[in-house]
């Protein structure tokens, strides 16, 4: 088996959105006996094309193939180039840095994602390097390290320019969904109230949704209808 090269100052990072309990989650990597918490990311491999690494990366964290993805910045200041955190990482893996992994330390610009994913669909999973790779609020973020929050910052930033454009908010939802669970979608990605009629309104004036039956729950006269977004 030839051995596995990786391209040198390059990386990426992912923000991978979870929708839950009213809440906008994303996952977040604890790791090894170091209390750090970070982004899941990788390197990319010398022979891979960049969205296959991420894809890959986004497989071994959330075990998914089929996920919405999208780049929406490159990060590349000088100040985001601190070895010591990568070598305190490795190091706290029993990882030998001076004989293989000395690359890791050099500065490094990553390419940043964001995916949007069905909460209910994923078991995350921890990497080699991690304890945990676990949900948290975006309102309740442990702290990062690196440039970590402004890549968070920025993604809901971009994702809240995206949310009508790509209609990127049916991402986050099973493929059928009520109106109701859709508008908080929009309200925790705008960080806003909206009004429950204006925005029924809006969305069936866009002409990108498709009804279904009724979803039933006890009360057949309450019974919301099923909606899905139509295919572009």
């Amino acid at each position: 088996m030839p051995k596995i090269t990786f391209l040198p100052h390059i990386a990426y990072d992912s923000v991978i959105f979870g929708f839950s309990d009213g809440e906008l989650k994303i996952l977040i990597m604890e790791y090894h006996n170091t209390g750090l918490f970070a982004l899941p990311g990788g390197f990319i491999q010398s022979n891979e094309n960049l969205n296959d690494a991420v894809l890959r990366g986004l497989y071994e964290r959330t075990g998914l193939t089929d996920i919405y993805l999208e780049q929406f910045y490159t990060f590349g200041d000088v100040s985001r180039f601190k070895p010591e955190v990568m070598q305190t990482l490795l190091e706290a893996s029993g990882v030998d840095v001076k004989k293989m992994y000395r690359w890791m330390l050099d500065r490094f610009i990553t390419v940043a994602y964001y995916a949007l994913i069905n909460y209910k669909d994923v078991t995350p999973r921890p990497d080699a390097l991690s304890d945990s790779c676990e949900w948290y609020s975006i309102k309740k973020l442990p702290k990062l390290i690196l440039d970590h929050k402004l890549i968070v910052e920025k993604a809901i930033q971009t994702l809240r320019v995206n949310l009508d454009r790509k209609l990127v908010g049916g991402n986050l939802l099973p493929k059928k969904f009520t109106m109701n669970e859709l508008q908080k979608v929009y309200e925790v990605i705008l960080g806003t109230k909206l009004r429950r009629t204006t925005f029924q309104r809006k969305m069936l004036a866009a002409d990108v949704l498709k009804r279904h039956e009724k979803h039933y729950s006890g009360k057949a006269h309450k019974a919301p209808y099923l909606y899905s977004f139509k295919k572009r």
